[in-house]
């Protein structure tokens, strides 16, 4: 369903793939809604969202009009011009179980440790990955990293969709974890990140636009003229590799949006190699080396260090399912 351009105000998003829970909604009922119940309206709109969990959040109170007004009357037919917001609560506390699995780490001292993550890994538990993920790692590592930030996401201070590979940094200590989080609010770093695409891009550009919900798909992301939040991103060519027709392109993003350089560089007509949302499947496919992943990778992360203040550079080099594109 295409839903008109006002129905729904996008939410701030992480930067990591998925809802997250607290999220809040704000939906605005245009003119000309022809459902006759207003769940059945919300259903449409939020479709990752059942009926039965849109009604059991109305009993809950977590569903009000633009009074505040709790709305528990859902058989009603959906009154045009009503604004309500619907708000997911948040996941309930779990303990998080430290897991003896490997990390490559680039740097580490008392206050910070840099590492390159694989492919594949998720960045902290969440709905659908309980364990294996960088957290219980790093909690194996580092058992004095309980707390530090927040007892769901300790340490962690920016994060990167499963299947991108790259430079990550992450807190050792609370002053850290603070000095850090406020540097990637302020954008006072630099992030680099190496992409293989499809096809032949413009040597150069700058994408400078905002990014919100995808209005057709919940789980991808779109440029939108409004309610999305501001993406920035630079990207030059490196190469064009000809056969297979593919490209290299570094990309330096100003922000850091969820997907936004997969949205940003499939918005040029020349998606990332085996990117399963944005990308080309049947393209990939007919590749001499068909990916397992998308090719995105973060290369290169500069920031200042977060207690002594000293330049710092860290670098993650190519996984080896980059090696037919280098």
């Amino acid at each position: 369903m295409h839903e008109p351009d006002d129905a729904r105000e996008t939410p701030e998003e992480s930067r990591d793939e998925g809802r997250e829970e607290g999220e809040v909604f704000t939906l605005r009922v245009p003119g000309g809604a022809d459902e006759r119940r207003l769940d059945q309206w919300l259903t449409r709109q939020l479709p990752e969202l059942t009926r039965s969990r849109i009604q059991a959040l109305a009993k809950q109170g977590l569903l009000t009009d633009g009074e505040g007004t709790p709305v528990t009357r859902l058989s009603a037919a959906p009154r045009p011009g009503l604004t309500l917001t619907l708000t997911l609560p948040p996941a309930e506390p779990t303990e998080i179980i430290p897991e003896d699995i490997p990390l490559d780490i680039l740097y580490e001292d008392a206050d910070m440790l840099a590492l390159n993550k694989p492919a594949g890994l998720v960045v902290h538990p969440a709905c659908g990955h309980s364990h294996g993920t960088l957290v219980n790692a790093l909690l194996w590592h580092c058992p004095d990293l309980t707390g530090i930030g927040g007892e769901k996401r300790p340490g962690i201070v920016h994060r990167l969709d499963m299947d991108t590979s790259g430079v990550m940094v992450v807190a050792k200590t609370e002053r850290a974890h603070s000095a850090l989080t406020a540097a990637f609010a302020a954008h006072r770093l630099t992030k680099r990140y190496v992409a293989i695409v499809h096809g032949v891009p413009p040597p150069e550009g700058t994408l400078d636009n905002l990014i919100g919900r995808s209005p057709t798909n919940r789980q991808k992301m779109a440029i939108v003229p409004r309610n999305g939040r501001r993406a920035i991103t630079h990207w030059t060519r490196e190469a064009a590799l000809g056969t297979p027709d593919v490209s290299r392109v570094a990309c330096v993003i100003d922000t850091g949006r969820t997907h936004q350089i997969r949205v940003h560089i499939a918005s040029l007509g020349t998606p990332i190699v085996g990117d399963l949302l944005y990308g080309k499947p049947s393209r990939d496919r007919a590749l001499p080396v068909p990916p397992r992943r998308q090719l995105l990778h973060a290369r290169r992360l500069e920031l200042a260090h977060p207690v002594t203040g000293d330049p710092m550079v860290f670098e993650a080099p190519f996984p080896e399912d980059f090696a037919p594109y280098l």
